[in-house]
């Protein structure tokens, strides 16, 4: 491997530390807005401002966070007493990543499908991010499952995207964060979704491959195989694991840095139930334990937005007499998620408020 990689795989090694996990808290402004509505908050610019304040200055957050992925409004905002929220990051030693896709849109001739769009000007962005102190970057592709949905050519017009994006960031010593997210929405059962994400896995690591792209240098952000929100047959836990570790070992090089799930609607508990059952079946108390245990070659974690971030927006509500708890709140589920990340989370630490 080309020396000049070393600190893109040391990045992305980084990332993936054991016990650590990803805090996604790069909503849209129209996302984060929603989620202020849900719990009775002014959607303004100075409530979300406030919000991002409360999760980027919570104590501790190193412990169990490896990384935070910013909204563009959120990169270039500080706190009351004017530290950049970058350098807070920065000193609680914490990596800065970037959403840097522009969204999804409606891929034409193709009704119901969407691609993601934002490659126009990428590489100037990502060159200004990076100079402010990003270390890595994320793109998320979407993909529904329905009646012959997804299609082969939104697969491969999203597959393409992401490698585009990916190899645009690994030029600008970004890690990129590569995430194709078939979503839960749906009556699908748990094998149509084991064959869909299988298929949508195969379509991105070719397109990696295709623009060059070091796998060493980049982190998968997928979706666990669940069947639809709306499917009549329910799936165990066992059964969830199953189906999710056989699609990654098929369909995932043993090359790539690591895995860390997104949460796509799951429940706070259940998420991390779920991360933690699949290190447990990979005898996973860090990386050479689970490759001498069943050949799993790279960690499993979490990059989860809503279901970190949930349980301390709800505490909050608006009011800052509640920060200390938010925060408390927020430090208690990535403790949880990261003792998950090592097969180690117990249901009881759920309500005595430890991780070990």
């Amino acid at each position: 491997m080309n020396a000049s990689l070393a600190p893109l795989v040391a990045t992305a090694q980084a990332l993936m530390a054991p016990g650590k996990g990803l805090l996604a808290m790069d909503e849209s402004v129209g996302t984060c807005n929603r989620r202020l509505a849900e719990v009775g908050i002014a959607q303004t610019p100075e409530n979300r401002h406030r919000y991002r304040e409360l999760l980027v200055t919570t104590p501790g957050l190193s412990e169990a966070i490896s990384g935070v992925i910013l909204f563009d409004e959120t990169s270039h905002q500080s706190t009351a007493e004017g530290v950049p929220f970058v350098e807070v990051l920065q000193g609680a030693g914490v990596l800065v990543g970037i959403k840097v896709d522009a969204g999804a849109k409606s891929l034409a001739g193709h009704p119901d499908e969407q691609v993601t769009e934002g490659l126009d000007g990428l590489r100037e962005r990502l060159a200004h991010y990076a100079s402010r102190g990003a270390r890595f970057a994320k793109w998320r592709a979407v993909l529904k499952i329905g009646d012959g949905l997804p299609s082969r050519a939104c697969m491969l017009v999203n597959a393409h995207a992401l490698a585009r994006y990916a190899a645009l960031c690994q030029e600008a010593q970004l890690v990129p964060i590569v995430e194709p997210e078939v979503l839960m929405d749906g009556g699908h059962t748990l094998a149509r979704c084991s064959e869909v994400t299988g298929e949508v896995l195969h379509q991105v690591f070719e397109q990696l491959y295709r623009q060059g792209v070091v796998l060493e240098g980049m982190v998968l952000k997928p979706n666990m195989v669940l069947p639809g929100l709306s499917c009549a047959g329910t799936a165990s836990l066992e059964e969830v694991v199953d189906a999710t570790l056989s699609c990654l070992r098929r369909g995932v090089p043993a090359a790539v840095a690591g895995i860390a799930f997104l949460s796509g609607g799951q429940s706070a508990k259940l998420a991390t139930a779920r991360l933690n059952a699949m290190n447990l079946r990979a005898g996973s108390q860090g990386p050479e334990t689970a490759l001498q245990a069943n050949g799993l070659p790279w960690p499993l974690t979490f990059s989860f937005g809503r279901a970190l971030q949930q349980p301390a927006l709800g505490l909050w509500a608006g009011d800052d007499v509640n920060r200390v708890a938010a925060q408390k709140a927020l430090l208690h589920r990535a403790r949880c998620n990261g003792a998950a990340a090592q097969g180690t989370w117990r249901p009881g630490m759920e309500s005595d408020g430890l991780s070990t």
